[in-house]
C-alpha cells in the first residue's frame, strides 16, 4: 500500500514538474516561429530593393527556408558596400586624383580624342560613372605571352627613374614573384620609390612572406581590404580589390588580367592571359586609380607633377579608363557592356574565364543575335573553381538556343578578360563577366577606340577560337541528367558565389 501511494505521489510530482517545462517549450517555440515569420516579412521589404532580381530571388529563398541564419548571412555579406568611413574617404580621394587627371585631359598639350560616332554615348557613360574622360594621343600594345609580360615588367622596373606603382590581386612567393621582388629591390637601391598594393585575401597564402621580403628591400607595401571582425571594424572577406595595374614614372602603364604568379602555379593548369601596355595621357588615369587605392590603405596623398604630368607620344589612339566596384554606387562595367552590345551592328566577341550573366546581359545578347549580329563567347573548358564552372555551364544551352556561338578553349586555362564590338571598340582589364566582378570586386577596365588595336585583339581572339571546341547544341543537350542537375543547383547559388 505504501509503495502504491509513493509511486502515485512520484508520478504526480513528475507531472506537475513537467507542465511548466512543456509550457515554456511551447512559448519558446511560438516566439521562434513569430521571429522567423517576422524575418521573412522583413526580407520581402528589404532584399528586393537592394539587390538585382536574380540575387534577390536567391537571398529570399535562403531566408525563407533558413530565416535566422539567412538573415545573419545577408547582413554580413548580402549588401555590396564598404563601410561609411571608407566610402567617404574614397569620394574625397577619387575627386582629388581624378581632378588631377582631368586637368591634364583638358590641357592644350593633350590631343583631342577621336571617337567613333556610334560609340560616343559609351564614352559619355564611362565618364558619368567613373569621372575619367577619353584621352587621345596614346600608344596601346597587346601582350599575349605570359612570360613576355613577366619579362617586360622586369625590364620596366630596371628602366624606372623616379617611381614604380604595382597593384595586384595575387602576388605569389614563387619564381615570378621572386623576379619582381628582386627587380624592385634593385630599383630602390638606385633611388626609385616603389609602392606595392596586394589584395589581402587574393594573396593570403603568400602575403606575409611577400610583404616581409618587399619591406626588407625598402619597398613600401600595403595589403588592401584586410579582413577584420572587431579590431578595425567589420571588414568583409568577399569584397576584394581585383585590379591589376603597373605604372612606371607616370609614363608607362600595364593593365590586364595577369597576376604576379607563375603561369603553372595551380597543379595541372596553365594560365593564358592578355595584358595591355600603354603610353601617353591615359597613364594619368591609371595613376589616378592607383593613387586612390593607395590613399585608402596608407593615408598618403600622391599628387604633383612627379606623378601626374603629360607625356607627349607619337601615338594617335583614343583610350579611356573605367574604375568600378562597390565604392562607385553602380555596376559600372555591367552597364557599359550591356550598352555596347545593344549598340553592336556586326560582331560581339566576349572572352572571359567566368561567365555568370544576369538577365539584362542575356537580353542584350538575345536582341543582338536577332539583329543579325555575330555573337561569340570564348570561355575556358578548364577551370580553377568547380562550383563556378558548373554554374557557368548551366547557361550554355540558353546561349546556344539564342544563336550565340560558344567556344570552349581546351589548351590552357583562359584567364584573359576582353570584349570587342564591331572591330571598333574594345575592353580589356581585370573584370570577368559575372556578378562578382560587376558588384563585389574593385576592377579596372581599359576602353580603346581604335580599329588597328581592335584588329590586333581580333588576332588573339582568332587564335583562341582555333584552340577551342565549338559547342554543338544537340551534343550539349545529350549530357547526363546528373550533370545538368548539378549545374542547375550551382546556378541557383550563383548570385551568392
Amino acid at each position: 500500500m505504501w509503495h502504491l501511494i509513493t509511486d502515485t505521489n512520484l508520478r504526480f510530482h513528475l507531472v506537475t514538474w513537467r507542465e511548466p517545462q512543456k509550457k515554456m517549450a511551447i512559448s519558446l517555440g511560438f516566439l521562434i516561429a513569430v521571429l522567423e515569420w517576422s524575418i521573412r516579412f522583413l526580407a520581402l521589404m528589404i532584399v528586393p530593393f537592394r539587390r538585382t532580381p536574380d540575387s534577390a530571388r536567391t537571398w529570399l529563398l535562403l531566408i525563407l527556408f533558413l530565416p535566422i541564419p539567412g538573415l545573419i548571412l545577408y547582413f554580413l555579406i548580402g549588401r555590396a558596400r564598404y563601410s561609411r568611413r571608407r566610402r567617404a574617404a574614397l569620394r574625397d580621394a577619387a575627386k582629388l586624383f581624378d581632378d588631377a587627371a582631368q586637368e591634364i585631359a583638358h590641357s592644350k598639350a593633350c590631343q583631342k580624342p577621336v571617337l567613333p560616332d556610334r560609340f560616343r554615348h559609351a564614352a559619355q557613360l564611362i565618364e558619368k560613372m567613373g569621372t575619367l574622360p577619353p584621352l587621345g594621343g596614346n600608344i596601346v600594345d597587346l601582350l599575349g605571352d605570359y612570360e613576355q609580360v613577366v619579362g617586360s615588367l622586369v625590364q620596366e622596373i630596371e628602366r624606372a627613374r623616379h617611381h614604380i606603382h604595382l597593384e595586384t590581386y595575387i602576388f605569389a612567393a614563387d619564381r615570378t614573384g621572386g623576379l619582381i621582388i628582386d627587380a624592385l629591390g634593385r630599383a630602390v637601391a638606385r633611388g626609385v620609390t616603389c609602392r606595392v598594393l596586394i589584395d589581402a585575401v587574393g594573396s593570403r597564402r603568400w602575403s606575409r612572406e611577400v610583404a616581409r621580403r618587399l619591406r626588407d628591400c625598402k619597398v613600401e607595401v600595403e595589403l588592401t581590404l584586410e579582413v577584420s571582425l572587431w579590431r578595425k571594424g567589420y571588414r568583409r572577406a568577399d569584397l576584394r580589390n581585383h585590379r591589376k595595374i603597373a605604372v612606371f614614372d607616370g609614363e608607362i602603364a600595364y593593365i590586364g588580367s595577369q597576376n604576379i604568379i607563375d603561369s603553372e602555379a595551380a597543379k595541372g593548369i596553365v594560365n593564358q592571359e592578355l595584358v595591355s601596355r600603354v603610353e601617353g595621357p591615359i597613364v594619368v588615369e591609371a595613376q589616378s586609380v592607383f593613387a586612390t587605392d593607395w590613399f585608402l590603405e596608407s593615408g598618403e596623398t600622391l599628387v604633383g607633377s612627379s606623378y601626374f604630368r603629360h607625356h607627349p607620344t607619337s601615338g594617335s589612339t583614343t583610350a579611356q579608363l573605367l574604375a568600378s566596384g562597390p565604392d562607385y554606387g553602380s555596376a559600372g562595367i555591367g552597364l557599359l557592356v550591356d550598352a555596347l552590345i545593344h549598340a553592336a551592328g556586326e560582331s560581339v566577341v566576349i572572352t572571359t574565364p567566368y561567365f555568370i550573366p544576369e538577365e539584362p546581359l542575356l537580353e542584350a545578347l538575345r536582341t543582338a543575335v536577332l539583329r543579325g549580329v555575330a555573337v561569340h563567347l570564348i570561355v575556358s573548358q578548364i577551370s580553377d573553381s568547380r562550383i563556378v564552372h558548373l554554374a557557368q555551364r548551366s547557361y550554355y544551352s540558353q546561349l546556344l538556343e539564342m544563336g550565340v556561338q560558344v567556344h570552349l578553349h581546351r589548351k590552357h586555362f583562359l584567364h584573359a578578360k576582353h570584349i570587342s564590338i564591331d572591330e571598333e571598340i574594345m575592353l580589356i582589364g581585370s573584370s570577368n563577366v559575372d556578378v562578382r566582378s560587376y558588384l563585389l570586386n574593385a576592377e579596372v577596365t581599359l576602353i580603346v577606340y581604335e580599329r588597328d588595336v581592335v584588329r590586333d585583339l581580333a588576332r588573339h581572339q582568332q587564335r583562341d577560337m582555333a584552340a577551342s571546341e565549338d559547342l554543338d547544341s544537340l551534343a550539349w543537350k545529350a549530357r547526363p541528367r546528373s550533370v545538368r542537375f548539378a549545374e542547375n543547383i550551382a546556378r541557383l547559388l550563383s548570385p551568392l558565389l
